[in-house]
């Protein structure tokens, strides 16, 4: 989507991968745009409150990327929460957004962190646009996610208690300069026996929306801890 040239105002921003610096849009109440190269294989769509301040993440070559938590309501009025990376250059990080509505296009990423012993996948959506908008309407399409990627472990195939069938994805999505991200995906019904069969290192697109769920991890003695998990629930899928 491209803005139209009357309210277009340019600065310079790095890309968090070369930090080589590109042109982009910014204002408040426009469409504030990160121009840089389409990733078209990882496109991400969601529009909810922004449920949090901006708290810095990381530095590239002087321009600052911070995180702040989405609220995004499903068609069950329940809602995720998603993390949202953004630079500075495209958004005031100082002032406070919350109870603001936003839609931000971009792609999900991911990154080992390590912690305990072992790395844990840390997943948060990259905004390359931001836009404010009013309070969403259709709830269908606040929360769209399309991946074009290879699967990199066996499915994992299952069945609840009730006897729902669940598949288990992981899914690596290229990106420029020799990086991928790792994608968790879980299909349901007959996406999930579909899933079951596919193989290891298969080209695989997948359509469907990010959710966040909550779990308890074990830690050591009688230690738990609550957490939440971000996976891409799968609603279409095909094996190339």
């Amino acid at each position: 989507m491209k803005p139209s040239a009357e309210y277009i105002k340019l600065c310079g921003v790095a890309d968090e991968d070369t930090g080589k610096y590109k042109k982009s849009f910014i204002g408040k109440g426009e469409l504030l745009f990160m121009a840089d190269k389409i990733i078209e294989n990882n496109q991400v769509t969601i529009i909810g409150e922004v449920a949090s301040p901006f708290v810095f993440s990381h530095e590239v070559f002087g321009e600052g990327f911070y995180m702040a938590d989405i609220l995004v309501k499903r068609l069950s009025d329940c809602s995720d929460c998603i993390p949202v990376m953004i630079s500075e250059r495209l958004i005031d990080v100082s002032k406070d957004y919350r109870g603001e509505y936003v839609q931000i296009n971009g792609q999900f990423r991911s990154y080992n962190r390590h912690e305990e012993k072992r790395n844990r996948l840390v997943l948060s959506v990259f905004a390359r646009e931001v836009s404010f908008v009013e309070e969403e309407t259709d709830k269908a399409k606040t929360n769209q996610i399309f991946l074009d990627g290879y699967q990199c472990k066996a499915p994992v195939y299952r069945k609840t208690p009730l006897g729902r069938e669940i598949a288990d994805m992981l899914i690596a999505v290229n990106r420029p300069y020799g990086k991928s991200d790792y994608i968790p995906c879980i299909c349901w019904g007959r996406n999930a026996r579909f899933a079951a069969g596919f193989e290891v290192g298969g080209h695989v697109q997948i359509w469907g929306r990010i959710q966040s769920r909550e779990y308890v991890k074990k830690l050591e003695g009688e230690e738990a801890q609550k957490r939440v998990a971000y996976e891409v629930s799968v609603s279409k899928l095909e094996y190339i």
